[in-house]
């Protein structure tokens, strides 16, 4: 005997949309209401979520705003609903997942974390430089020594009686 689903389930949906709806997130509201509405949903919460630097440029956008929402759909509406975002000009990503666990409070007071300042990352430098580092941290990754073991300085000491080439560090032999 099949399983019956109910006509609709929760999803969250984030949409990012480019550094114009900073200035009017009315607008960018109104489209998230329309894309989801127009499928048979019903929003739930909607709210302006973030506005931040992009990691990487996205449609010519190197900022974006985030809006979040919750809401209600026919499974077959999230589809739909992706694919009227690709054909929009307004909204650069959306991902919808299903949120049948969450409720409206915890959307509501859903805080964007702050992103962590991005190290300064060196190529070269210190003793031996290069990728792996070696002696003095010099390279991208940081450490002592490079973080691959046997990389970039002595393997360790010898123990005695030990056959030629074997090391007390039980690092690979590569």
């Amino acid at each position: 005997m099949a399983k019956k689903t109910s006509a609709t389930n929760q999803y969250e949906g984030m949409f990012l949309f480019g550094a114009a709806a900073a200035t009017e997130p009315q607008a960018a509201e109104a489209n998230v209401r329309k894309f989801i509405e127009a499928h048979g949903g019903n929003i739930i919460v909607l709210k302006k979520w973030d506005e931040r630097k992009l990691a990487y440029e996205v449609g010519g956008n190197k900022r974006g705003t985030y809006f979040l929402t919750l809401f209600a759909a026919p499974p077959a509406a999230v589809s739909q609903i992706e694919r009227d975002v690709k054909l929009s000009e307004d909204v650069l990503r959306v991902m919808i997942l299903k949120a049948d666990h969450m409720t409206a409070e915890e959307i509501q007071n859903h805080e964007p974390q702050k992103p962590e300042p991005r190290e300064e990352r060196g190529f070269g430098g210190g003793y031996g430089g290069g990728y792996g580092g070696g002696y003095g941290g010099g390279g991208d990754r940081g450490g002592e020594r490079g973080d691959r073991g046997g990389y970039g300085g002595p393997r360790g000491r010898r123990e005695e009686g030990a056959p030629e080439g074997a090391s007390a560090g039980g690092g690979d032999d590569r």
